[in-house]
């Protein structure tokens, strides 16, 4: 069974001339645009991603580098990772399984 995993990354270059990371995290998204074998949606706070847990660190590894590929002297990367080997997981997965148990919460 191919077994994905789902992740959260957050790449935050410290120290930077502007305190808008816009620009890296654009940058970072270049990099897994253009991936297929990595899914992923951007949010508010970071970025979650979903593929083979090699093709997601190997993601992670390449987005980390943008900003000192950019002038950063300094890089904080944090990595949440949801490995599930009883069942399948996708990032569609995790939603509609929380908007079933809501459903059922008003239910009752």
């Amino acid at each position: 069974m191919n077994r994905n995993i789902v992740a959260e990354v957050s790449v935050v270059p410290l120290g930077t001339e502007k305190p808008g990371v816009s620009r890296y995290v654009a940058a970072c998204i270049d990099i897994i645009d253009g991936r297929n074998d990595v899914r992923y949606q951007l949010t508010p706070m970071g970025t979650i991603l979903e593929g083979s847990m090699d093709a997601v660190l190997n993601a992670v590894r390449l987005m980390h580098e943008v900003p000192f590929n950019r002038g950063a002297k300094r890089v904080v990367t944090t990595l949440k990772i949801d490995d599930r080997r009883d069942k399948k997981l996708s990032m569609k997965g995790k939603i509609n399984s929380v908007m079933k148990s809501k459903s059922h919460a008003k239910e009752t």
